[in-house]
Parts: structure tokens; C-alpha cells; sequence
């Protein structure tokens, strides 16, 4: 550690403190991080779902090695020879329509609200109903949108145009619908991440779907979390058999690269014309031979498939913990998705499970958030619940 005590003077005299990090992680490979120590790690946090085939991928890895000595960057003012080709790759495994790419989730969910907005100004309606719970970003618009006030404390005054109802209720949006109309979208997370991994009711979406189609309403849905094969389907939304309007992803896009991207349907897919939106960096063909290598390997590895072996293996051996222990509370999600709901804050599991090999962070304070890498293996799996009861059982 003592070759490394620069660094750790420098995080505490020039890094803002908007985080509060303990441990120095210095390398990645597959499922497993080493930190500064050289002790090694099995990681159940994938950066947040963002290394969703695991650390270091070779064909990501190879593929931005290559990129980098060819063409890092040039303007959207040009077109790259990957941009067009990872956005068909995006549709085909979506729905058709068109993409705008950025470079986070929260720009993507940025872009998605004034692709609402535009739309529905000429109509006299520019409002957007979200959940509470939620979260989709810490810009200011976003925070806004966002359904969890402590987020936006200190920074007010809030983006106007924004109102949060209860998820799963529909009555609650149509009562609001009937009351408002200045509606122009209903924005969501399949399965929120942040507010605890708590999926939608299945008969929820689709009559929401249904009632957005009948009254002119945009349905946007936010698949930063829930996207890039993290439920076993490549889109959140995919589990409900339901298509949304407009959709964002991030995350996992890159593999650890940052890009991000609004789909848009068809008929939706020309309202942010020529000089209405952009992004200096957004799509670059770096960042574009990133995604495209992810893309490729979701294909090529069947990562889909281990996810929902893995998914199904996994909840079976949690569901066995909850029995044993009774400061579970529930078992919740699809895939790789999965929330463990405790009775208390899981702070003291997550501090044990870390000085056990494994790291697992939480949504909320009393959910630990399940997010290993979708191409993990049984051993990976059984050892890492193995170190979770552990965990539980010195609480």
C-alpha cells in the first residue's frame, strides 16, 4: 500500500467528496477485482451494472486497442464507421426506430425528455408524470424527474413540468391524465435500481402501455440499469411483451465505456432534428467500437442465456438464505437483477461480506443489490451466496 500513498493523499486533498471510498481497486478480470493490496475480490457490483460481461473483456479490450490507433474521435458533423452499424445492431434488438447516442444515462435521459417536450409543445402539452422511487439522473432536469426528494435537496429551485405518482398505480396517472392536460409522456424504470430493485406489475405495464396508446401519451422508458441483458432479456421491458416509445440505456453499453443512447420508434424517430440536440462526445467512434465489441460478445458467448441459468440458480439458493435467515424480508427481480430486501440496514453485510472477498453494494439503504456479471459461472455464484450467509449469520 505504501507505493500507492500518494494517491490516497491526493483523493482526500483534491477529489470533491461527493463519494466516500475505502478501498483502491487497481485491477479486473472476469468476475474478480484486486485492490491496491493485492487482495482479490469477487465483484457483485459490475461499476453499478456497467461491466455486465465482467472485467477487462478480451474482445472489448481488443477492440478499443485496435479503435485507438486508428480513430479516437471526430465531430458528429462527420460520419464513423461504427455509429450507424451499433444503432442498426440497437434497433434489431430493441425496436425499430432511430438512435441519438451520449454519453451517459442521465444525458440520454436529458435527450429523451426534450425528444417528449418537442413532441408535444405543438400539441399544448410538455408535462411528464414519473414515479416515485425513481431515479433517472443528476442533472437538474433529471433530478427532477427523479421520484426521490433527498436527491434534489440544496439544489432547488426544481425544473419544472415533472409530476411523481406511486409505481404500479394506474389509477393514480389516470387520475392525474384526467385532471392535467399539458400530459405529453408517463416515464419509468421496468424495475426500478435505485429505489430497490422493485419490479413492475406485470398487468401494470401493459395496461399503462394500452392507456399512454389511447390517449396520445408518450411512454419513455428508462433501461440504464435494467437494459443490456441485466434481467436476461436484452431490455427490461422485453419481460412485460411490451414496447415503449422512447427508451435510454448506458451502462453496460460500453462495457466500462462511457456511451449512452435514446432509441426512438419510427414514427418518433425525426422529432429531434438538425441543430434541435447534440453531443460533442457522444457516439464517438471510439466509444461506438466499445459497444459494438459488447454487442458482438453478447451474441457470440450466449450471455443471455447463462443469465437466466445464473438468474434462476441464483434466486433458488436465496430463497434457501431467506428461509434461514430471518432478517430477509424478500427476494425480488429477473436475471441478474436481483434485490435482497433486509429487515435493517445492510451496512454491517455489506462491511463483512468485503473482509469475506466479496463486494455487493445496496439500492437504498436496506437492499443488497445483486449485480454479478451475466457471464458468471455456478462456482462464481454458489461462492459468492456462500459468503453473503456468512455475512447474515454474523450480523
Amino acid at each position: 500500500m505504501k507505493e500507492y500513498s500518494n494517491v490516497t493523499s491526493a483523493q482526500k486533498n483534491y477529489i470533491m467528496p461527493t463519494y466516500a471510498p475505502s478501498l483502491m481497486l487497481i485491477k479486473g478480470q472476469g468476475s474478480y477485482v484486486w485492490d491496491s493490496n493485492d487482495y482479490k475480490y469477487l465483484d457483485f457490483t459490475c461499476g453499478i451494472s456497467v461491466c455486465n460481461i465482467g472485467h477487462c473483456h478480451p474482445k472489448v479490450s481488443e477492440a478499443v486497442k485496435k479503435q485507438v490507433d486508428k480513430l479516437v474521435h471526430v465531430s458528429n458533423l462527420f460520419i464513423n464507421e461504427h455509429q450507424p452499424i451499433l444503432a442498426k445492431e440497437l434497433t434489431k434488438n430493441s425496436f425499430e426506430g432511430k438512435v441519438f447516442f451520449s454519453n451517459s444515462g442521465a444525458e440520454a435521459n436529458e435527450g429523451m425528455i426534450k425528444l417528449a417536450r418537442k413532441w408535444g409543445n405543438p400539441k399544448g402539452r410538455n408535462e411528464i408524470i414519473t414515479m416515485q422511487d425513481s431515479f433517472h439522473g443528476r442533472t437538474l432536469a433529471t433530478l427532477a424527474a427523479t421520484g426521490r426528494s433527498k436527491y434534489r435537496k440544496g439544489f432547488e429551485p426544481a425544473v419544472k413540468g415533472f409530476h411523481h405518482v406511486p409505481f404500479n398505480d394506474l389509477n393514480a396517472i389516470k387520475t392525474l391524465v384526467k385532471s392535467n392536460n399539458k400530459i405529453a409522456a408517463v416515464m419509468l424504470e421496468p424495475i426500478q435500481g435505485e429505489g430497490g430493485i422493485i419490479p413492475a406489475e406485470k398487468q401494470y405495464l401493459n395496461d399503462l402501455r394500452k392507456f399512454c396508446t389511447e390517449n396520445e401519451i408518450l411512454l419513455l422508458m428508462d433501461e440504464i440499469q435494467s437494459g443490456m441483458g441485466r434481467t436476461g432479456k436484452f431490455f427490461g421491458h422485453q419481460n412485460y411483451d411490451i414496447i415503449p416509445d422512447v427508451m435510454t440505456i448506458a451502462k453496460a453499453l460500453g462495457n466500462g465505456y462511457p456511451i449512452g443512447a435514446i432509441i426512438a420508434n419510427k414514427s418518433l424517430g425525426d422529432i429531434l432534428e438538425l441543430g434541435t440536440h447534440a453531443s460533442t462526445f457522444g457516439g464517438t467512434p471510439l466509444a461506438c467500437a466499445a459497444a459494438l465489441a459488447t454487442m458482438n460478445a453478447y451474441k457470440e458467448e450466449n450471455i443471455l442465456q447463462n443469465c437466466e441459468q445464473m438468474g434462476n440458480l441464483a434466486k433458488e439458493l436465496l430463497l434457501k438464505l431467506k428461509n434461514k435467515h430471518s432478517i430477509i424480508k424478500e427476494i425480488r427481480g429477473f436475471g441478474l437483477m436481483l434485490g435482497i430486501q433486509l429487515k435493517e440496514k445492510a451496512s454491517e453485510v455489506i462491511k463483512t461480506a468485503q473482509q469475506e472477498g466479496l463486494l455487493i453494494i445496496t439500492a437504498g439503504e436496506n437492499v443488497l443489490r445483486f449485480y454479478p456479471p451475466l457471464n458468471i459461472n455456478e462456482n462464481e455464484i454458489r461462492r459468492g451466496i456462500s459468503i453473503i450467509d456468512t455475512a447474515l449469520s454474523k450480523l
